[in-house]
């Protein structure tokens, strides 16, 4: 009868054991998701602006540093800025040296959260107090979350209320965490393990596998501070913790690098090696000086909120010792991940679209325009190259062209791929619009390219046959040259400024080009006839202006794109129409300066 008596207790503790393990998880589960949709609203409310602010506003440490922990606050995961801040540098749109302050400032704004967390211990007795309880207040913010989430049409609202449902399952996490653990108090091998953390080693090691099991630095912390309502943590094994959980928080970054070019990688190792400096500096200071002051304060029990204080304390002051050595830390990560420093090459590279933009609008498309002016700027090079093919031909060269236009088709349709995704984004009215006038560009500044390609094939050709034009030709097609020069950079220039003035000067001159190749053709056609050029001339001649003219075509449809976007509907028929009609207007004037400038 004893036995059975001992075994039926053993089982009963087993029982309770396996239901306090899931009650913690449940409440790990339901803080984790809660805190992702409260960030996931608070980064919808705010759009795209922090993001823009994040990468634009970082010239100096000192403003990175506040400008990532604002975002920090607001997104509620230093991982997520690090994680953006890593795709920025990868993209070339920000240096390491200025990612450096905005991850210093993420460490200090993710211990924000922290103090928020601190509302679910608050405890409401009876009366008026009960308001101020974690259960009213969780029932309040999620009854009117979900009345706004429902029953309000407005996105902001909508937003709102997912911030509001987001901070209400958080806390219920919370409080099913502290609920899980708080019977633990009494029992004495939960409370030794506890002490044991007073081991600054087994304190920060139980810190960092903490954070990269769970992958974020604020959940830790909140497990923490679910931890101490038992009583068990006093500041000597709440400390080590707090810095192996700094480091912990490394992991999640440090995987965002996988597949980064060097920069990426030295930027995510950026998180990591501040923390382990923090570390280091954090446990021989604190440890030296306290072997001979000895603190009064070691052994005092924490709080939720005291280790909140203490969070945001270390962090703070521990950034705020690094970021005079901004320049230092970026030598640490150089000699880190290593590379050679090369010089920019004349075939820059513009694969500038990092796929976790695609979370942000704004960089997305800002990222496309980049992208879309490198490869336009890509096909002027080129025409400029197959056009020096004629008198001195070159192999080197018409390799290069080649290489040239076959990145140029590769990055075609890498933007063209990324921008169909981006349409899939939630975005702006304005937004959307410049989204569908690159989707229109892209395949036109692309068709340049591919003509300046052909171009250079006719030279090659024409090298290869030993054939040349008369002078007369040479110098008719010099002029065309010309005219083709600028009507590309006319297009180039009022796509990459959105100069609708400049865009209005594309019309006229591509106008003005077709009626010189038709001119150059009939003259041609007369020295064929009077036996100055032959055949094989005439052949080769046709199909450099034929080349040229499409060009023109293609600049001209970039151009109208941009000035016709910039209205309400889209038809490019209805406004050459209207702008060819005004004989006297801009069109008239222009077309009679680019008349007299090419002149043959």
């Amino acid at each position: 009868m004893l036995i059975l008596e001992e075994i039926t207790v053993e089982e009963t503790m087993d029982i309770n054991t396996i239901v306090l393990i899931l009650t913690l998880l449940s409440g790990v589960a339901l803080f984790l998701y809660g805190m992702s949709v409260m960030g996931d609203g608070l980064k919808q409310m705010a759009g795209n602006k922090l993001e823009l602010i994040l990468y634009r506003l970082t010239n100096t440490p000192v403003k990175g540093l506040l400008l990532g922990a604002a975002v920090t606050a607001v997104i509620q995961s230093s991982s997520a800025t690090t994680v953006m801040v890593v795709g920025f540098v990868n993209s070339g749109m920000m240096k390491v040296a200025q990612a450096i302050g905005i991850i210093m400032g993420a460490n200090i704004g993710t211990s924000i959260t922290g103090w928020i967390l601190c509302l679910s211990y608050i405890d409401g007795q009876q009366g008026i107090a009960q308001l101020l309880s974690t259960a009213t207040i969780s029932a309040i913010v999620a009854i009117l979350g979900i009345i706004f989430r429902t029953f309000l049409k407005k996105d902001i609202y909508k937003q709102l209320g997912n911030i509001m449902l987001g901070f209400a399952i958080l806390m219920i996490g919370m409080q099913t965490m502290s609920g899980a653990v708080s019977p633990l108090k009494d029992n004495p091998a939960f409370v030794n393990m506890l002490t044991s953390f007073t081991n600054p080693a087994l304190g920060i090691l139980f810190g960092i596998a903490l954070t990269a099991v769970l992958q974020s630095a604020s959940a830790s912390v909140g497990v923490l501070q679910a931890l101490s309502v038992t009583g068990g943590i006093i500041f000597e094994s709440a400390y080590p913790m707090i810095m192996g959980i700094g480091i912990g928080a490394a992991c999640p970054v440090l995987l965002s690098a996988v597949g980064t070019n060097k920069y990426g990688k030295r930027t995510a190792l950026v998180y990591l090696v501040d923390d382990l400096i923090a570390m280091i500096l954090g446990t021989t200071l604190f440890y030296g000086i306290n072997a001979f002051v000895h603190f009064d304060f070691i052994d005092l029990t924490m709080s939720p909120f005291s280790i909140a204080f203490l969070n945001t304390v270390y962090r703070a002051v521990a950034m705020l010792i690094l970021l005079p050595f901004v320049k230092g830390i970026e030598k640490i990560v150089t000699l880190l991940i290593p590379g050679k420093e090369e010089d920019e090459d004349e075939d820059e590279d513009f694969d500038l679209l990092e796929e976790r933009f695609l979370a942000y609008p704004a960089i997305a498309i800002n990222q496309c325009h980049r992208s879309i002016v490198l490869m336009a700027k890509s096909c002027m090079k080129n025409l400029n190259r197959s056009f020096t093919l004629y008198g001195d031909y070159s192999e080197k060269l018409y390799s290069k062209i080649r290489s040239r236009e076959k990145k140029v088709d590769k990055y075609e349709d890498k933007i063209g791929g990324y921008l169909i995704q981006l349409t899939g984004k939630q975005m702006t009215e304005i937004q959307s619009k410049e989204v569908s006038e690159y989707l229109h560009c892209i395949g036109d500044f692309e068709r340049t390219g591919d003509h300046a390609y052909h171009i250079a094939n006719v030279a090659k050709d024409m090298a290869e046959k030993n054939i040349r034009f008369s002078s007369t030709a040479e110098h008719e097609l010099s002029v065309l040259e010309s005219a083709a020069k600028d009507i590309m950079d006319l297009t180039i220039d009022a796509f990459e400024n959105q100069d609708l003035d400049t865009a209005k000067h594309v019309e006229p001159l591509k106008d003005l080009i077709s009626i010189l190749c038709d001119e150059l053709k009939m003259r041609h056609v007369q020295r064929l006839r009077d036996g100055i050029c032959s055949l094989d001339q005439g052949i080769f001649y046709s199909d450099l202006l034929n080349n040229l003219e499409r060009i023109a075509d293609h600049c001209s449809n970039v151009a109208v794109c941009l000035l016709e976007m910039s209205k309400t509907d889209y038809d490019s028929h209805a406004y050459l129409s209207q702008y060819r009609r005004e004989k006297t207007g801009e069109y008239a004037q222009y077309f009679k300066e680019y008349d007299k400038k090419y002149e043959i």
